[in-house]
């Protein structure tokens, strides 16, 4: 698979989801080619999908990952609790667990917010 080596981010008009609110997989993978002129939609799929290889990698040997411009993800274990089912008032025991985290950056703050 050949990467256009020249290739730069460029402003686009970015367009609207067909559904108007959430953009399909196609849609993105398409936005992606155009974004960063990959020269097709395989080939903005293949990029990424081997990005998201390496998040998923990283997360799972515990590393925190910096995101430029967007913020950082990382892994945070959770403690166990004591939580209450709203239903009975009954108090049950909730584990401790392992989950996700995306702390954003100042730029994507100011961006979207």
């Amino acid at each position: 698979m050949a990467i256009n080596k020249d290739a730069k981010v460029k402003k686009v008009q970015i367009k609207q989801p067909a559904n108007g609110k959430q953009y399909t997989q196609s849609e993105f993978y398409d936005a992606l080619n155009e974004y960063c002129n990959l020269g097709s939609r395989r080939v903005a799929k293949a990029v990424y999908g081997g990005f998201a290889e390496l998040i998923k990698t990283a997360l799972k040997r515990g590393y925190k990952l910096p995101l430029p411009g967007i913020g950082k993800i990382l892994v945070r274990q959770t403690n166990p609790r004591i939580g209450r089912n709203p239903m009975t008032g009954e108090q049950i025991k909730i584990p401790a667990k392992k989950r996700v985290r995306l702390t954003p950056s100042k730029a994507l703050k100011d961006a979207v917010l």
